[in-house]
């Protein structure tokens, strides 16, 4: 494929070979603007499923109430994580760890089974570049229409229809924006101070950067993002087998490729040396990062099946059958497989691994979380005095504990000594702490100096919720006895 000088730009450096010749190195290739076509079918019906679905679940989530609150909400400034009826703490940042690992090894699950599918229906920035190319393509045209506008010179068409483009862009980024960060300011709080122009400084400049990179993101980066920038495409190729799912051109059919009348039978182009690819470069047209499908798996691909949905099409219009271009295995490909065994072969041991690691590790977060007390408890000595003589003869030690409250409703606790008999608490504390809230509170133990050598003596404080026996806390501290 020849190139015109005009249409690469590139950084190169001069080499020199001898005293009268020079030899010129590349660096790098300038960028080449990428206009995907427009497709219909199965596959792009699934994407705006998942497009539609996703943005109603991150943009209807913060306006949902619970109770009097939010219903999903990070509080960083009181350390409070809100969702739905679970309250957590910093302290539980063990639940976040496994939700983490859990993630990974969906990814790991999913990509060994069906490859790339995440990438091309589900990853924020394949879902905003659709929302994007088809704010683009309503506004400037489908693919011809595009690359006519841009290469043409500026005039009041081109200035009105690339300005409405990014003035919508540019309000979608900043309403994503804008839900980035109800999600960690309550988003009634938020309008309201949006409205008065009163955003707080934290708040102005995540809106800013988060709508800034989804607009930089999908608006102009596009596929840069997926080829250069996302590590999965790097990593993702060893996850993938000879049985993971991937988008696949099935040469056996296609090759030898090139165009032919449609009134051609079947035998009759066969016998000419030729495939069932007719050559029309659809596949390539529709691709979004603008690869070509049919020189096999490449890791710019990421599933979307827009290549699938254009070539069908094509195979429609030449009377030929579907699956050209399919989701298929590489085993598949290679011993021309009934598609009955598809999903025998899933079920291999690399797959039944990562499930029963996966189903291990959710039902052992789900078991925790159900057997989660629903409230904490820290204890920290008072070093300002760390023993002292009380009353008659008795030595006292002084204590802090701070009582967390994770249930939306007011909650009374008793705090109890354990582990010495004669160890006992100067008063009887009942505390009273507020729906989600914490309090601190000073407890003094006393005990006869006569019952102990001196040095420190392990003890345990019990925090029981009042009326209920079975939601009990047991934190552990020491008591000290001087010489």
């Amino acid at each position: 494929m020849q190139e015109s000088a005009d249409s690469r730009k590139n950084t190169v450096i001069p080499i020199a070979l001898e005293e009268d010749s020079t030899a010129v190195v590349s660096l790098y290739e300038a960028h080449q603007k990428v206009y995907p076509r427009s497709v219909k079918g199965f596959f792009n019906y699934w994407r705006w499923i998942f497009v539609c679905l996703t943005q109603l679940i991150f943009y209807g989530l913060p306006w949902l109430s619970w109770g009097e609150r939010q219903a999903v909400l990070f509080d960083l400034g009181s350390r409070r994580f809100y969702i739905f009826n679970l309250v957590l703490y910093p302290q539980d940042f063990i639940y976040l760890t496994g939700l983490l690992v859990i993630s990974a090894l969906s990814l790991f699950l999913f990509t060994a089974i069906a490859g790339r599918l995440w990438c091309g229906f589900a990853c924020p920035q394949s879902v905003y570049s659709k929302i994007f190319m088809w704010i683009e393509y309503r506004i400037e045209g489908d693919r011809a229409n595009r690359m006519r506008l841009d290469q043409g010179p500026l005039n009041i068409d081109k200035l009105w229809r690339k300005s409405t483009k990014h003035g919508l862009w540019i309000a979608i980024s900043l309403w994503t924006g804008f839900t980035f960060v109800a999600y960690f300011t309550p988003i009634k709080t938020l309008t309201a101070e949006v409205l008065a122009l009163q955003l707080g400084p934290w708040e102005m400049f995540w809106i800013l950067f988060y709508g800034f990179a989804t607009y930089g993101n999908a608006g102009w980066m596009r596929e840069q993002v997926c080829k250069y920038m996302c590590p999965y495409a790097r990593f993702q190729s060893a996850m993938f087998d000879r049985d993971t799912l991937i988008v696949s051109y099935d040469p056996q059919r296609g090759e030898n490729r090139g165009s032919r009348s449609r009134k051609l039978t079947r035998p009759e182009y066969l016998g000419q040396g030729l495939g069932d690819c007719i050559d029309c470069g659809l596949c390539v047209q529709v691709c979004p990062t603008n690869i070509d499908i049919r020189n096999g798996l490449q890791y710019e691909c990421i599933s979307c099946g827009g290549c699938i949905d254009v070539c069908n099409s094509i195979m429609d219009k030449m009377s030929y059958p579907r699956g050209l271009i399919r989701f298929s295995t590489l085993s598949d490909m290679a011993q021309n497989m009934p598609s009955t065994t598809l999903f025998k072969r899933m079920l291999r041991p690399r797959v039944m691994l990562y499930s029963a690691i996966l189903l291990s590790l959710c039902l052992g977060l789900l078991i925790s979380l159900s057997l989660r007390t629903p409230f904490k408890v820290d204890v920290v000595r008072d070093r300002n005095s760390l023993a002292r003589i009380v009353g008659p003869g008795k030595i006292e030690n002084t204590y802090r504990l701070q009582i967390m409250n994770a249930t939306e409703h007011v909650q009374h606790y008793k705090i109890e000594l354990a582990a010495i008999p004669e160890l006992s608490l100067d008063a009887e504390y009942v505390v009273e702490v507020g729906p989600a809230q914490s309090r601190w509170i000073g407890v003094r133990a006393q005990l006869n100096p006569d019952i102990l050598k001196s040095g420190s003596h392990p003890i345990d404080f019990l925090i029981t919720v009042q009326g209920e026996k079975a939601q009990q806390i047991r934190e552990k501290s020491v008591f000290l006895v001087p010489r």
